[in-house]
């Protein structure tokens, strides 16, 4: 069928004037992390008595508890801070501080995590809080965990990355060399975790890290859990089973939250 000339040049003009597509916005990890943290803090009410988490996501979390009790719209909120430098952001924030021994029930707590599988089992501690966080995530009611969409994970372990275990200084490379063994069918290698300068990594506790790297998954985490603990030299396992209530995943198509 023939096509007039006009017919196509007013479809070629009317294509012309159409708005250009704008191209797709490409958030950055540490806004995906920012989405996470404030949709976190939408869970916090006055009069709470609110775990702080470590690290680069939970970091976005206290800021915003900070913003918006200077703003009036919290008020009553008692902070327990999960490191040295949390507690430093929290004072700076002017967000009231206590403890466990004051505190010994936290209402809410809110951190970020380094892995996290599809039963809401995580890994944490690569930013070297895991005792504190633990203690601090285990006297919840309800423990909100902020990840962005590169931290799921098929079985903990399963990026590559490190596997935290709180050590005591006295001795590390027995303890260590004990790990390695405890997970050598899933190619375990352990490694002293060291600090910009080359030194060991000292925790708030005045402990060591030994850092596990998997190639293979370690089976039963509880049973893995408990093996750990019973290595003399072991404080505590980056391991988080069954801790988180809520986990909230931020990615490019937005934010998912995955409840218990």
């Amino acid at each position: 069928m023939a096509v007039a000339w006009s017919e196509i040049a007013s479809s070629m003009e009317a294509l012309s004037l159409s708005p250009p597509m704008s191209p797709p916005v490409i958030l950055t990890q540490d806004e995906l992390k920012k989405i996470a943290a404030y949709k976190a803090v939408e869970f916090v009410e006055s009069g709470m008595v609110l775990g702080l988490g470590t690290g680069s996501t939970a970091k976005h979390a206290v800021e915003r508890i900070g913003e918006l009790l200077r703003q009036g719209r919290l008020t009553n909120i008692i902070g327990i801070p999960t490191s040295k430098k949390t507690q430093e952001q929290a004072i700076s924030l002017g967000i009231p501080l206590s403890d466990l021994d004051s505190h010994p029930t936290i209402d809410l707590a809110i951190d970020g995590a380094d892995e996290v599988d599809p039963h809401l089992n995580l890994v944490k501690g690569r930013g070297g809080s895991l005792l504190r966080e633990k203690m601090v995530e285990g006297a919840c009611k309800k423990f909100v965990c902020i990840v962005d969409e590169s931290k799921l994970v098929k079985y903990l372990g399963g990026s590559g990355l490190a596997m935290p275990v709180e050590v005591v200084p006295f001795c590390w490379k027995f303890t260590a060399n004990k790990l390695q063994n405890l997970f050598r069918d899933s190619g375990c290698v352990a490694k002293l975790r060291k600090d910009c300068k080359g030194e060991p990594f000292v925790t708030d506790n005045g402990n060591y890290i030994v850092d596990l790297y998997l190639k293979k998954d370690i089976g039963d985490l509880q049973v893995a859990s408990d093996a750990i603990l019973r290595i003399a030299g072991v404080v505590e396992h980056g391991m988080f089973l069954d801790m988180a209530t809520t986990v909230i995943v931020a990615g490019e198509l937005g934010i998912t939250i995955k409840n218990k």
